[in-house]
């Protein structure tokens, strides 16, 4: 059912300006029997727009995993101690202003793995991340890269980043989402796109013996 952008924005106000953004809204919206909404007031947090990258040897077979500490994990693992404080993920970074969405790709890629992506990225999808309460976007790519010295620690000193990078081959990987272990959203879709496009992505770079 198509609703034809048929909402009204009556007020919006800004009610925290920190390094997050978040929006106070007072709105009303076309109902699903053709009338409208009571006035709502909703709260948005804009937190910009993100680019996630799979990090995917075809010749090797292998994933390339990054590993760090997540703040919002905190209430979470405090409530349910088998969640993660440091989290398995794929790569991934906010989109600054100006900057085109592959050239964030690029950028990440390397500053969190030390990866370069060989080739041309392949768009996986584009996603609300919790659209009930926050703008942010995920746009992501599978990013063909040579995974054989991927390892160490990464990430940029001055962002207070601390980042275990490591490979995986990708049964292991499959594994571990069928596990639970990967426990974010982002790289539970990276992993099961992977699932579907494997045997498609090893032959177009053209790997025998399948």
């Amino acid at each position: 059912m198509k609703h034809n952008n048929n909402y009204e924005i009556i007020r919006r106000t800004r009610g925290w300006d920190g390094h997050f953004k978040l929006d106070v809204y007072e709105l009303r919206h076309h109902l699903f029997d053709g009338g409208q909404s009571a006035v709502l007031q909703r709260e948005v947090l804009e937190r910009g727009h993100a680019v996630a990258v799979l990090p995917y040897d075809p010749v090797r077979d292998e994933v390339v995993l990054i590993e760090q500490f997540r703040p919002g994990a905190i209430s979470v693992h405090q409530r349910f101690p088998e969640m993660p404080l440091w989290l398995t993920e794929i790569v991934a970074g906010i989109v600054e202003d100006g900057e085109e969405m592959e050239d964030v790709a690029h950028r990440e890629t390397k500053e969190e793995s030390g990866c370069t992506i060989i080739g041309d990225l392949e768009l996986i999808s584009r996603y609300y991340v919790t659209p009930g309460c926050s703008s942010e976007t995920v746009t992501m790519y599978y990013g063909r890269v040579d995974a054989s010295g991927a390892n160490g620690l990464h990430g940029l000193e001055e962002e207070g980043e601390d980042i275990r990078v490591y490979t995986v081959s990708s049964d292991e990987c499959f594994a571990m989402l069928r596990d639970g272990q990967l426990c974010n959203a982002t790289a539970t879709i990276a992993i099961q796109w992977l699932m579907l496009n494997r045997d498609r992505i090893r032959r177009e770079a053209g790997v025998s013996g399948m």
